[in-house]
């Protein structure tokens, strides 16, 4: 039994070792005929709700903080509508996504990586939400309510909703990927490329640049929002430590 049990671990599966460039190919293009198909769906389904997702999630940390917007280009409003669906469709068709690279991945894969293979897409997916839920009820409403509280009273904070819509994304997606450092830790310790001694040794280092990273993240000069976003990514590394250390591969 255990004989069988290394085998299963050792070695891919048969198929798969067997599948010729044509058929790697072919699998490719039904997995990615099948992601564009899972967000196109995704997209259709935002846009059903698409006034209530503008009003209610885009808009909303800048009605809070008082800012108002304006549209200075031709159908500015009839594009920012469809880069709402698209990314919205994006967001909502991301565990899709990640099931599909991990389906063309996992035919060459051990039986013992595709265990954490599995969980790899699971957790990468509930990080990436957590980063984008950071970025929105704590991120952008901070910044935003700098704009407010620092400007002068005679000047009037008028935004193009198209600089809006870039900072917007942007903040939302630099969240969601710093959140992702835990399992990238996790992938390089299973690999030992990385280890909980070295992460250690460099903390100081590290430190450094959290703070040159969060300055340069927050378009604001504001040290307050610069500590929001510092602290939330020294806890995310003290974690990666920890990560590691039960991560590191065991000796044979």
């Amino acid at each position: 039994m255990s004989d069988e049990r290394s085998d299963e671990q050792t070695a891919p599966d048969t198929a798969s070792s067997e599948m010729s460039f044509m058929e790697h190919l072919s699998e490719l293009r039904i997995r990615l005929f099948r992601s564009v198909l899972g967000l196109l769906i995704a997209c259709i389904v935002v846009a059903f709700w698409r006034e209530e997702l503008m009003t209610y999630v885009l808009l909303r940390p800048a009605l809070e903080a008082k800012v108002e917007l304006m549209n200075t280009e031709p159908f500015g409003q009839a594009f920012l509508y469809f880069k709402v669906i698209f990314f919205g469709g994006l967001v909502l068709s991301f565990p899709w996504l990640m099931y599909q690279i991990w389906s063309f991945v996992a035919p060459g894969l051990y039986h013992h990586e595709r265990r954490w293979a599995r969980t790899i897409s699971l957790l990468t997916t509930i990080c990436f939400v957590i980063g984008l839920a950071f970025g929105y009820y704590v991120l952008i409403p901070s910044m935003m309510s700098y704009i407010d509280t620092v400007g002068n009273a005679n000047i009037k904070d008028i935004i193009s909703v198209t600089s809006y819509f870039s900072f917007f994304i942007n903040m939302m997606l630099a969240s969601g990927f710093i959140f992702e450092l835990p399992m990238v830790t996790w992938v390089l310790a299973r690999f030992g490329m990385v280890t909980a001694a070295f992460l250690n040794k460099y903390r100081r280092h590290a430190i450094v640049i959290i703070l040159i990273l969060a300055a340069v993240i927050t378009p604001t000069p504001d040290p307050l929002t610069q500590l929001m976003v510092a602290v939330p990514l020294y806890v995310l590394f003290e974690i990666s430590i920890v990560i590691a250390k039960f991560s590191a591969p065991k000796p044979r």
